[in-house]
């Protein structure tokens, strides 16, 4: 069978599903679990794309396709992971950084965007749970009662899921500060993303690295000087996607060189992101449309967080 026969006979059977037709439950639910196969498996149509706003268009749609789909197949561990991933950056890329360049606009209108970008990130948080409660049974409870424990039990399999239940989670936190039963989950994010790290460090290009730049601020066990960990997570970041992604240079700009007063690093590093190719990796191109977006905005905002 050719691959766009395929394509045609898998139209059919969701199609019949979706109109009620005398279609089995089985046979529907293999249709709606090859289709959720085929939309989790993306490829890089999104991260590819040259045009954030056209895509910050087109994701809604796509999550609400998620949704629909695992409401027929709620254990669809592909579909769960591309949910969780799904809403935590389409939160963090087109609401979250709305906010913040609304901050010296509107304050309501950045509290309402935070609000919104919150309940996505809390979205995202619980499909990755549920996707890790596919392979392993009362994973919510066990992180609850003991995090550090719980996690043992995750294999290398599972790294995708722990880094974007640990993100989103972690996001959700970083604009919760009024939240206090929120931010008592920090113990869980770090369980979570210290597994990740442990099972498979190079993820991603990368990602995992970046994401504990800007957390070991916050680590309330870290030892030594936390700005030392992090450059140590920054220079692995670099060098794992080869210096051509912008996120790990923004991170380090607005969480350690701010913290530290550094005025000159923070311009260097931005610039730096700034200067990347964005076509020299097709796979990294969208998020490092979003990051210099980012790093421009850093930029106006110089003489605000710094005080000299």
């Amino acid at each position: 069978m050719t691959h766009a026969s395929h394509r045609r006979r898998l139209g059919l059977f969701v199609l019949s599903g979706l109109l009620g037709l005398n279609t089995s439950c089985a046979f529907k639910r293999i249709a709606i679990n090859k289709l959720g196969d085929s939309l989790a498996q993306s490829g890089t149509t999104f991260t590819s794309d040259n045009d954030p706003d056209l895509v910050a268009r087109a994701l809604p749609f796509g999550l609400k396709m998620y949704e629909g789909l695992l409401e027929e197949s709620p254990r669809h561990r592909p579909l769960l992971l591309a949910a969780s991933k799904g809403f935590t950056s389409y939160s963090y890329a087109f609401v979250q950084q709305d906010a913040d360049e609304m901050e010296d606009i509107s304050v309501e209108k950045a509290a309402a965007l935070r609000e919104r970008a919150r309940r996505l990130y809390l979205r995202a948080r619980d499909f990755g749970i549920r996707g890790l409660e596919t392979r392993h049974r009362d994973f919510s409870r066990s992180l609850r009662a003991d995090p550090n424990v719980a996690v043992r039990i995750a294999v290398k399999a599972d790294v995708p899921l722990l880094y974007w239940t640990a993100s989103a989670w972690g996001l959700a936190i970083s604009i919760s500060k009024d939240t206090p039963d929120l931010i008592a989950d920090q113990p869980i994010v770090q369980a979570l993303i210290d597994r990740a790290l442990e099972l498979q460090e190079e993820f991603d290009s990368g990602a995992i690295h970046s994401f504990l730049i800007a957390y070991e601020s916050s680590r309330p066990d870290g030892a030594g000087d936390p700005a030392l960990r992090a450059r140590k997570h920054f220079d692995r970041a670099v060098a794992l996607s080869g210096g051509q992604q912008a996120g790990p240079m923004v991170t380090f700009a607005e969480s350690i060189s701010v913290e530290k007063q550094d005025r000159k690093e923070f311009e260097e590093l931005l610039q730096r992101a700034i200067l990347i190719d964005v076509d020299s990796k097709p796979e990294f191109r969208l998020t490092n449309l979003i990051m210099q977006r980012r790093a421009r905005w850093l930029l106006k905002r110089v003489d605000q967080l710094f005080v000299n």
